[in-house]
């Protein structure tokens, strides 16, 4: 057993209001320069819909993630050393600028500068950011907000693909009236990255202290294998170097103790940080589970209880200061994926074992218990209604679960029951322990859940500790080391996964 600390992070999806507050800030602060104008680090889809880029969640079309293979191996959807050596100059699975978007700019002068008088009202001419040309506006990377624009092509959501035909005919029958929320989305900081084992210049890392996944500018050459190899096409190429960027998930702001930027200034107060103890050399095994549905609980297999004499004992031997440990048991994250289990994670069948999960959204369910007549305060109509109710569970479970529809109503059922219970507290008084019994959960527990989703301080959803100054000189000899540091035996894709020796350099030298 190799211990690891991973910082992660968990979205409560029924607190996003999708004011995109959290993409305008990381915008700011990572992406508004040359060459990544049409670049969002962090972006808010509206759900359902196809996303940006269009349809990243449709593998058979990106070839992005994992896949066992005959015998059962791991292996790269985008295929192995000698597929990707021979495309290594022309990669065919890349999405085109116009499965992102042309960024645009508007003409303001047309405004300022108009002369009075004029018989019509002059209107800005969007251009377009990279050339200056004029240009028609028909997509951007939040053209479905809020199902704006989604009635053009959202009915080909490959998750609304994926669903039994009957369920996905309702959606696309009766969009107008369906559900709806919103799907805030960073790098999901993988424990098993496909990105990294794709890149043949070896410039993707996962870093050793933390796992946060970075790319060494210095050592990429721009080959672009690691686009194609994130099933989350949360890789980017930028135009003016060539060369790939990524979500750093702040890590100068996570080195000092603060939380990034996204969740810094997240208006619904949705997402909390904290530090995740794991099984290394249980991760391969996680991944390689047959069944696409049984990859949930082989993921959470693989974390360890902070709280554990034994994960305590491994943590001292493995060096990890004592100031991680502490922070890895006040762990919101932990609690929510590990303790509570209500935190899922996005599309696990993509066999990377993301490190970024989700509460998810009960909101819908709520609105279809009124839609039926029903009383969304009362929990055995609530219920019922999960248990019967098939859209958007279904839907839910095609994005967080490999289609377990049954583990995503366990999760909602929970929400539901916390939601009763805490109204009858909060009314009358009573204690409605049948309904704690119902999903496993004591009062006390429910009532910390609550906490812990509602009302929960700054310092209770961002538990982060600082790195010791006396490690900083090391950690930013890693950093430009820029080799894996998980590279090695049972670390699977994440050692020699390139085409060529790393000690030879990149096929082609500088580009």
């Amino acid at each position: 057993m190799r211990l690891r600390a991973q910082v992660a992070m968990v979205m409560n999806l029924d607190k996003c209001i999708g004011c995109h507050t959290c993409s305008v800030t990381c915008k700011q602060t990572w992406t508004n320069r040359e060459g990544t104008e049409y670049v969002w680090f962090n972006n808010v889809e509206t759900k359902p819909g196809i996303g940006y880029p269009k349809h990243y969640e449709d593998q058979e079309r990106w070839k992005g993630g994992w896949r066992l293979d005959a015998k059962g191996r791991l292996v790269l959807r985008s295929g192995g050393r000698a597929r990707r050596l021979s495309r290594i100059f022309a990669n065919p699975d890349l999405p085109t600028l116009e499965d992102y978007y042309e960024p645009a700019t508007f003409d303001k002068d047309v405004l300022v500068n108009a002369p009075g008088g004029l018989a019509d009202t002059p209107v800005k001419q969007p251009r377009s950011a990279l050339t200056g040309e004029p240009i028609s506006l028909e997509w951007g990377a939040n053209w479905e907000d809020s199902l704006g624009g989604a009635h053009e092509r959202a009915g080909t959501d490959p998750n609304i693909v994926s669903m039994p035909a009957e369920a996905a005919a309702r959606v696309k029958f009766e969009f107008e009236k369906t559900f709806m929320f919103h799907l805030p989305r960073i790098c999901e900081h993988c424990l098993n990255p496909a990105c990294v084992s794709a890149c043949p210049s070896g410039a993707m890392y996962k870093r050793e202290e933390d796992g946060i996944v970075l790319v060494d500018q210095n050592r990429c050459r721009g080959w672009r294998m690691c686009v194609t190899a994130c099933p989350y096409k949360k890789v980017y190429v930028n135009h003016a170097t060539g060369k790939a960027e990524k979500c750093t998930f702040c890590f100068p702001r996570i080195e000092a103790g603060q939380p990034t930027i996204c969740s810094e200034t997240c208006v619904g107060r949705l997402r909390y940080l904290g530090i995740v103890l794991y099984d290394e050399d249980a991760v391969l095994a996680a991944a390689s589970v047959q069944d696409d549905r049984e990859l949930l609980a082989a993921q959470r297999a693989t974390f360890l209880d902070p709280h554990d004499p034994e994960t305590m004992r491994l943590a001292h031997e493995a060096g990890l200061p004592e100031e991680w440990v502490l922070a890895a048991q006040q762990s919101p994250v932990w609690r929510l994926i590990s303790d509570y289990q209500i935190a899922l994670p996005l599309h696990p069948e993509y066999r990377t074992l993301p490190m970024v999960w989700y509460v998810p959204p009960l909101s819908p369910v709520l609105d279809a218990v009124g839609a039926a007549g029903r009383d969304d305060t009362d929990a055995d109509d609530v219920f019922h209604t999960i248990r019967d109710l098939r859209i958007p569970v279904e839907y839910l479970a095609e994005l967080f679960t490999a289609g377990d529809a049954d583990a995503v109503a366990g999760v909602l059922m929970k929400l539901a029951a916390m939601r009763s219970y805490m109204r009858a507290r909060t009314l009358d008084g009573t204690v409605a322990e049948e309904l704690c019994e119902a999903i496993g959960m004591t009062g006390q527990e429910v009532e910390a859940m609550y906490r812990l989703l509602a009302i929960a301080k700054y310092d209770e959803r961002y538990v982060i500790p600082a790195a010791y100054s006396r490690d900083a000189a090391s950690l930013e000899e890693q950093a430009d080391s820029a080799l894996c540091s998980l590279d090695g035996p049972g670390g699977p894709g994440m050692g020699g996964g390139g085409p060529v020796d790393l000690a030879l350099g990149p096929v082609g030298g500088e580009r």
